[in-house]
């Protein structure tokens, strides 16, 4: 069984640590005033050590950092090409999942049951739909939002030069 008051340990505004730091202030008060200086001196020690092995152990990791950098650039590894491969994982990852199967299964069954109710409904919009395609002003907005595409197409290849 886990031990709840050192869990809480290192929440300071927990109640557990508010009694163990009464505690060891209750200690640290009954020393004496030279074991009192010996504490302090030894807990000034230990705090340069360990500052000095937190600028050492962050040194490494920038060191670390720069080589994984070098080696990603060697290999053609741009920050593009891993977010794309990140969200081609998570979507995929989402796919595989049980929710996501069973939540399509229930939408495509429920369109199957809509498709048949509103069948005829949607094939008087469908003609319509067509009617409207075939207008000279639908083909304007086609032109329009083929133009923008091909814009948008051009710039982003830009854009993923420059970044790679």
């Amino acid at each position: 069984m886990e031990d709840h008051n050192s869990a809480n340990l290192s929440d300071p505004a927990s109640p557990a640590a508010s009694v163990a730091s009464a505690e060891i202030a209750a200690e640290f008060a009954a020393l004496s005033t030279e074991e009192k200086e010996q504490r302090r001196a030894e807990w000034s020690q230990e705090l340069a050590r360990v500052e000095e092995e937190i600028i050492t152990l962050r040194t490494v990791l920038a060191s670390k950092t720069r080589h994984a950098s070098d080696l990603k650039r060697k290999l053609g590894i741009t920050v593009w090409k891993e977010l794309t491969e990140d969200v081609n994982q998570g979507v995929k990852n989402i796919k595989e999942s049980t929710v996501y199967q069973r939540t399509e299964s229930v939408l495509k069954t429920t369109g199957e049951k809509t498709a048949s109710v509103f069948g005829s409904f949607t094939s008087g919009i469908s003609s319509r739909l067509s009617q409207m395609k075939n207008s000279e002003s639908m083909r304007s907005i086609e032109a329009s939002v083929g133009s923008a595409y091909e814009n948008v197409k051009a710039f982003s290849s830009v854009v993923r030069w420059r970044i790679a």
